[in-house]
């Protein structure tokens, strides 16, 4: 009788171990996979969806420190990491109402703010590659460089966190 429940403890122990190994590979793999979601073309339906225009909302969109892109009440708002100028993920598809507006007529304004942590003056000089980077976005949608206005914001830094402080807007003009 002992060799049979010697044999049950076995087969218990190694039932556990399996689900136990199965476990933490399916811990792994779901790790693996939402932190590529995140980061990859596969979450540019919810960087280009309009964003509510609570605060709140928005500080928890830019919390992190990773380049975004959001679209509210009509100006597209891109979020940089810090000391980038890399646009986020899903910036040609947030543009597509500025290049349509464009085509109507209207002018494309780009805004380029920065947070108050550093040097002012680097700052300032990477808020405008910040606006550049933009810019050769749209140039590269098909908008003409005389459809373009690159606008200094009189309040350069903004309000709030860094995160939402580094940052470039986009909106139609006259």
């Amino acid at each position: 009788m002992s060799s049979s429940d010697d044999d049950s403890q076995q087969r218990f122990a190694l039932g556990f171990l399996f689900a136990l190994i199965a476990l933490v590979i399916s811990v792994v793999v779901g790790t693996v996979v939402v932190k590529r979601v995140g980061t990859s073309g596969a979450a540019k339906p919810a960087a280009t969806a309009v964003a509510s225009s609570a605060p709140a909302a928005t500080a928890a969109a830019v919390a992190d420190d990773a380049a975004s892109v959001r679209v509210e009440n009509g100006v597209v708002k891109f979020y940089f990491a810090t000391a980038k100028a890399e646009l986020a993920a899903g910036a040609n598809e947030a543009l597509a109402d500025v290049v349509k507006g464009v085509s109507e007529g209207k002018k494309a304004v780009i805004s380029g703010f920065h947070d108050a942590t550093g040097d002012a003056a680097l700052n300032a000089e990477l808020a405008k590659q910040r606006a550049f980077a933009v810019r050769d976005a749209l140039k590269a949608l098909g908008v003409a460089e005389d459809k373009i206005e690159l606008k200094k914001p009189e309040e350069t830094t903004a309000t709030g966190s860094n995160a939402e402080a580094r940052r470039v807007e986009v909106t139609l003009g006259a």
